[in-house]
């Protein structure tokens, strides 16, 4: 056999050798194959690092690095072909690759493709920015905002079907109480309002709840329909409370409570509220927050700031109202509803002030417990009683005289809280106030508490007395110190309509004045300050509960008659003096700066070296601010002038030739222009890319 291998010249040591030797051959090859990718993506790579560098200085923006390279990247594959594609055809290069020109004309054309390149290169990040600008972005909070995105663009889409599918799409576009024409049936009705906030759920329920106490905003038959509205929300199975509960206190709940009813005493859209007893036998109530409340309601918020803001961009009368500010005043408000530290010290502040106002014999405000309350729990003293729009049997049992003194109580005491203390209830409606036993009347649920500064109740208190004196004259001057009205406001007949209005209350045993005044300033778009908006609310809702307690009671009547007592409560001659003590203060110390202010303006008139600076180019950043403004003006006009330079000496191909077939001036011409080019991206780019501070 190894004769037949011998004889036929197959050596199978020598077939081994070559083998191996092919091998290594192969190897070799695959070796320096790899080194010379290796080296291709470094060269790629530092170009690619030199095009961003390049790019952001002369962009002056940071420029995401990946995008960058990607342009970089790009610029270097497009730059030889056309590079080449432009020397073969100015003939500088043979289409076999031999140079028919000195090296020095080649370097130029090639130099000059790659600087287009380059330019178009910088375009496309300029465009690429101004579309999609740079962000730093963290891979996990990016999936989270698509998701959080996707959740809400549905939610979004949903919500206005919804009002498609009721009729009332026209929020978008027309003035609320608007006749619709050629609508049929329920479509554009606050009825069918009112549907459609039922169906959109319990954040848009509590937006409509607002809006039914705004007369300011909605004529009264959006608001009395809208006041119907009623949350709906299904009770939670007790561990499920009990586990927040728990989790809130940080311990087993029998270490703060020896009893919790496991049945709800009442269930709201964010809350449930049980009945309990803490250690020491106390009896109790339990505001537990429902678990996944904050992002239910996080989620509504952000719809109804976002239909807000396309109502105010889309609608005269959303512009006229600041609808975006109100819907975020009802996302701040509801919020801090969600936060339970807020309403604790909100109940301790309506305690204090019932208590220094001597107003206790007649209102008991609940206790709050700041080891059983937290963010999700709040815990209070248990009011006996049953709610005033519950109580007519009780009311019944008592003489008139008696009801006839228990609303002059609680119409003193609401209005010592708004007038003298500033602070106070922000909704009185009759389901929170309670009738006690001992004939007292109980407040609960302080998740809504106003607050009116010192001027506001100065303009507020003034506001009534001149109501009060039928003074028309003095009743708009009044309104106008507290609410702004817009440039085009007819004051005369602002002072009309008041002073018909003033007249007709006076005169009518129907009506209110507070109502009435609010109609007013919705009927000429002023803007209501929105705590002087729930002061006015305030008194309007405390108007019904005292029409159950008295039915008789003019509480209008009685209101303004009690307006000079709570002026004279107001401005008392120890805050009058401390008013103005403080303003000679304030003059003293102005005055004791005058003379050397007066010194100084002599002394530089004097001496010729008095100037006076113009405030918007006093400061640095001003100045600053004004030379960018200028010098990317100059940039501009330079840039046009060199592009169109540059088109002008392609057009004309004239001059010595530089090589066969093309002219120097074309050749200059495409330079030119290339620069001119570059300069007019830079400045589009300040147009596109500079973001405010």
């Amino acid at each position: 056999m190894a004769g037949r291998c011998r004889q036929y010249g197959f050596v199978p040591e020598r077939r081994a050798t070559l083998s191996a030797t092919g091998r290594q051959n192969a190897g070799h090859g695959l070796f320096e194959s790899l080194w010379a990718w290796i080296a291709f993506g470094l060269v790629v790579l530092v170009f690619a690092v030199a095009v961003g560098f390049a790019t952001r200085s002369l962009l002056g923006t940071n420029v995401g690095w990946l995008r960058t390279f990607l342009v970089g990247l790009l610029v270097f594959v497009a730059s030889w072909p056309f590079a080449y594609f432009v020397a073969t055809e100015a003939r500088v290069i043979a289409t076999d690759g031999e140079l028919r020109a000195p090296v020095l004309v080649v370097v130029l054309f090639v130099a000059l493709a790659f600087g287009w390149v380059f330019a178009f290169g910088i375009a496309l990040l300029v465009a690429a920015e101004a579309l999609w600008p740079t962000t730093a972005v963290n891979p996990v909070d990016a999936v989270r905002a698509a998701l959080h995105r996707r959740r809400r663009t549905k939610r979004y889409l949903q919500i206005l079907t919804l009002l498609s599918r009721h009729g009332i799409g026209w929020i978008l576009h027309e003035r609320p109480g608007w006749p619709q024409r050629g609508r049929g049936g329920r479509g554009g009705t606050p009825a069918a309002l009112v549907a459609a906030i039922n169906e959109a759920g319990v954040t848009f329920v509590k937006l409509g709840q607002l809006l039914s106490t705004r007369r300011d905003l909605l004529p009264r038959n959006y608001t009395l329909a809208l006041a119907s509205l009623q949350s709906r929300a299904t009770t939670l199975p007790w561990p499920a409370i009990r586990t927040v509960i728990e989790a809130e206190i940080g311990a087993p709940i029998d270490t703060m409570f020896t009893h919790v009813d496991e049945m709800p005493l009442a269930a709201a859209s964010v809350a449930q509220v049980h009945t309990g007893t803490l250690l020491d036998g106390t009896r109790v109530v339990l505001k537990v927050q429902r678990p996944g409340a904050g992002a239910q309601v996080a989620a509504d918020v952000d719809i109804i700031v976002r239909l807000a803001q396309r109502i105010e961009n889309q609608t005269s009368w959303g512009r006229d109202f600041g609808v975006v500010t109100l819907a975020e005043g009802f996302a701040r408000s509801l919020r801090d509803e969600l936060d339970y530290r807020i309403e604790y010290a909100s109940t301790q502040q309506i305690g204090s002030v019932v208590a220094a106002s001597g107003t206790s014999e007649i209102l008991v405000v609940p206790r709050v417990y700041a080891a059983a309350s937290s963010r999700r729990l709040l815990t209070m003293d248990l009011i006996d009683g049953v709610p005033l729009n519950a109580a007519a049997e009780r009311l019944a049992d008592l003489w008139p005289e008696e009801r006839t003194a228990l609303a002059e109580a609680l119409l003193d005491a609401v209005l010592e809280q708004v007038i003298v203390t500033g602070i106070f209830h922000g909704d009185l409606h009759p389901g929170n106030l309670m009738l006690r036993p001992d004939g007292k009347l109980g407040l609960i649920d302080f998740g809504n508490v106003g607050v009116l500064e010192r001027s506001m109740r100065e303009g507020l208190v003034t506001l009534l007395l001149a109501a009060a004196n039928d003074d028309d004259i003095a009743t708009t001057d009044a309104l106008l110190l507290v609410v702004e009205a817009p440039a085009d406001a007819d004051l005369a007949a602002l002072q009309r309509d008041l002073g018909r209005m003033l007249t007709l209350t006076r005169h009518s045993a129907e009506g209110s004045i507070f109502t009435a005044m609010l109609d007013t300033i919705r009927e000429h778009h002023l803007a209501i300050p929105s705590s002087l908006s729930m002061a006015f609310r305030t008194l309007v809702t405390l108007e019904s509960s005292l029409a159950i307690l008295d039915p008789d009671f003019d509480m209008v009547g009685k209101a303004l008659d009690r307006v000079p007592h709570y002026l004279r409560r107001l401005v008392t001659p120890k805050t009058l003096l401390g008013s103005v003590q403080a303003q000679a203060a304030v003059l003293r110390a102005t005055a004791r700066r005058l003379p050397r202010r007066l010194e100084s303006i002599s002394a530089g008139l004097e001496k010729g070296t008095f100037s006076v600076r113009i405030r918007p180019f006093a400061e640095t950043e001003d100045r600053w601010w004004l030379g960018s403004i200028v010098l990317e003006t100059v940039g501009a006009l330079i840039g046009i002038a060199a592009a169109t330079l540059g088109i002008v000496l392609v057009v004309s191909d004239t001059g010595p030739e530089l090589v066969e077939g093309v002219r120097l001036f074309a050749f200059l011409g495409a330079t030119i222009g290339l620069i001119g080019f570059i300069l007019l991206i830079r400045s589009l780019r300040q147009v596109f890319l500079r973001h405010p501070n």
